[in-house]
């Protein structure tokens, strides 16, 4: 076949046979016969859905790119020169690569290299799709001193390119800043602080990505998690792994982790939220679990054929002692206790002469009456009843609460009608956390080999314990922005947080160069920055779209917000109209009335319903190609207090990706100035 002169026919035709080849990987292992090389029935179930999800792994996808960069080095390396930089790893029939997985150590400089270190690289070129058609290349001659660094007009146009559906990769666009935190470390805990736009988010997930491809057979015995800030935000999240061959990877709520154990129906007042979510509730739990052992009165007599063992009260209480000071989990001590007891009654044995073995201290520890002891001393704990009791019982409170809290911050914790039951009880989402404590007190929480933990700034001290009882002995990637904490316990530093989370180890990164909020949208919401988190850095987007901002102030409020959304959807893209939640069912009204259909956050945008409703409450780590914001005041003023109002507020300004506009009725909040 002669080869064409035309560079963009030449990567075209590479284009092509690189989906051939993925095509005849997936038939490949489409075609395999299991039947004769599993050794039983469990064996082959688990081999099944192995080959299942390899075969998932491998589906072209129309709509991803199957590669978005090549690489040309200067040297040759043993593999050849050149490299095209995918999504995965794409190989021929000889098993020559085609395409290279984004995440080997040979496709770094294609994120790292720059003109002052090229890295080896003669050639970093870009590739542009349009409708999943390869259509344009740009290059850039890292060596060549001759030819000036300038920004890619194609990498600047896959950050615009509007957004339809669940959130996109960033694969083809991972900056340097971004890509050292992406391949850092499996054992160190990384914490990136990040303003709107930053791409955190992306960053995390991308490193979960990378994580679980340099060290797979372990995180597949270890388990990964990501933990989002509520079901709408993970159901846009969803979709980012598995374009990159990852489908292995649970997501969930802090809610979902701790509240498999109870109903939760209740909520708590903003006050009380905060004391419940108070660090010191941890040692009001501890205290309140340990003080159902009791010391031993009486001497313990244990009968054995036709001998009698005693051991004394003191040397009883010695054990019980012992086992309190190690401070080991109150489940894990009550195991151990009837056997240390049978040990003192086995030191008895030798001593007279015998020669039990391990049978007989099982045997003795089995004893009803060491049996006895154990209940009488060492008692089990229900997590749901300790914490039942100490919501409803002012003085079991008061008891355990001494020199930790306040009478004024008990009244808040108590239960102005205490709950029969368990299963009658009004659980709130903060209980949900402290019954997770007092079960981790009783038994040792399941840890996973890494965790990311996204919108990490509203979370409460306590909910940050829960987190970090997940990755006791793995790693975590915690992503936020302390401008963003939008809870009346939000985080003040990120020290504090890593602290409460277990890691204060960890490494905090800061992103500052914004990509996707434009620079005259960012400028306008960093004007709040020094009212709500002062000393915070504001973003720098390196994003100019003049005219992308537009505040308005409206006569017929409602009906010139349906206005602007009709005149947003004239442009390509998705479209938020945010609001205070009050808001909300008025606007929906109107927009019904309008014959505008509108979806609600978590349901997928498609080209023929492209307007979703958004209560400012659910617009955290949202994105939207146009943003129409209704009264501004209301946002702040749907909030308990100043601060947390105008950081809703920051977040709402801060959601739109190609143009805001803002109409509001009412004065404008003092903090934004002047227009």
């Amino acid at each position: 076949m002669p080869v064409s002169d035309d560079p963009l026919a030449r990567e075209r035709a590479h284009l092509t046979s690189s989906r051939a080849a993925l095509r005849a990987m997936r038939e490949d292992v489409e075609a395999l016969d299991i039947k004769d090389v599993t050794a039983n029935w469990v064996n082959s179930i688990v081999l099944g859905r192995q080959i299942e999800d390899r075969i998932k792994a491998l589906a072209d996808l129309s709509h991803t790119p199957l590669f978005f960069g090549r690489l040309d080095y200067l040297h040759t390396t043993q593999e050849g020169q050149r490299f095209y930089i995918g999504r995965r790893h794409v190989h021929d029939a000889g098993g020559d690569p085609m395409v290279i997985d984004w995440r080997a150590p040979v496709s770094q400089p294609y994120y790292q290299a720059s003109k002052k270190d090229p890295q080896d690289v003669g050639l970093r070129r870009r590739f542009g799709y349009t409708g999943g058609e390869l259509t344009a290349y740009e290059d850039e001659h890292l060596s060549d001193p001759e030819e000036l660094e300038r920004t890619s007009r194609l990498l600047q146009a896959e950050i615009e390119r509007p957004r339809v559906g669940p959130m996109r990769d960033i694969v083809a666009t991972i900056q340097p800043e971004q890509d050292g935190i992406v391949r850092s470390d499996l054992s160190g805990t990384v914490c990136v602080q990040g303003g709107p736009g930053t791409g955190k988010t992306a960053v995390g997930l991308h490193r979960v990505a990378y994580l679980l491809y340099a060290h797979r057979e372990r995180l597949a015995r270890t388990g990964t998690l990501v933990i989002g800030p509520n079901r709408s935000f993970l159901h846009y999240i969803e979709q980012v792994l598995p374009a990159l061959g990852e489908l292995e990877v649970k997501q969930a709520t802090v809610d979902d982790l701790v509240g498999g154990h109870v109903e939760v129906r209740g909520t708590d007042g903003a006050a009380t939220a905060v004391v419940k979510g108070d660090a010191r509730m941890a040692e009001l739990l501890r205290r309140a679990v340990r003080s159902h052992v009791a010391l031993p009165k009486e001497s313990l007599m244990v009968v054995r054929g036709s001998r009698r063992w005693r051991v004394p009260a003191h040397e009883l209480e010695e054990i019980v002692q012992e086992l309190l000071n190690r401070d080991i989990r109150y489940g894990a001590a009550r195991e151990a206790l009837p056997q240390r007891i049978a040990h003192a009654v086995l030191v008895r044995m030798e001593q007279a002469g015998e020669a039990p073995d391990d049978r007989v201290q099982n045997a003795v520890a089995r004893n009803t009456a060491v049996k006895a002891v154990v209940k009488e001393c060492w008692p089990p704990v229900e997590p749901a009843k300790l914490v039942l009791r100490l919501l409803g019982d002012a003085e079991f409170l008061a008891e355990h609460a001494e020199g930790l809290f306040s009478e004024d911050e008990q009244k808040l914790l108590l239960w102005t009608k205490p709950a029969r039951s368990v299963k009658t009880a009004k659980w709130s989402a903060a209980d949900a956390v402290l019954i997770d404590e007092a079960r981790d007190l009783v038994e040792r929480t399941h840890s996973l080999g890494h965790v990311v933990l996204d919108e990490a700034q509203d979370l409460s001290p306590m909910q940050y314990r829960a987190v970090g009882r997940r990755c006791t002995t793995g790693s975590a990637t915690v992503l936020g922005d302390l401008a963003q904490g939008t809870t009346p316990w939000a985080t003040a530093s990120w020290a504090e947080a890593l602290g409460h989370l277990g890691k204060p180890e960890a490494v905090v990164e800061e992103l500052t160069a914004g990509f996707r909020v434009p620079r005259e949208v960012i400028a306008y919401a960093s004007r709040l920055l020094p009212h709500m988190s002062p000393g915070l850095a504001p973003v720098e987007s390196v994003r100019e779209n003049p005219g992308s901002l537009d505040v308005r102030a409206a006569g017929d409020l409602d009906r010139d917000v349906v206005g602007a959304c009709v005149e947003a959807l004239g442009h390509e893209g998705s479209v938020g109209l945010i609001a205070a939640d009050a808001r909300i069912a008025p606007l929906a009204e109107a927009l019904t009335a309008a014959g505008l259909t509108y979806l609600s956050p978590g349901e997928e945008t498609t080209a023929e319903s492209r307007l979703t409703l958004v209560p400012a409450s659910l617009a955290k780590g949202l994105e939207y190609d146009y943003v129409v914001l209704d009264e501004p005041a209301a946002v702040v003023d749907g909030e308990p207090d100043e601060r947390t109002g105008l950081r809703r507020l920051y977040v709402a300004l801060t959601r739109a990706v190609s143009g805001l506009t803002v109409l509001h009725s009412a004065p404008l909040p003092a903090q934004l100035g002047e227009r």
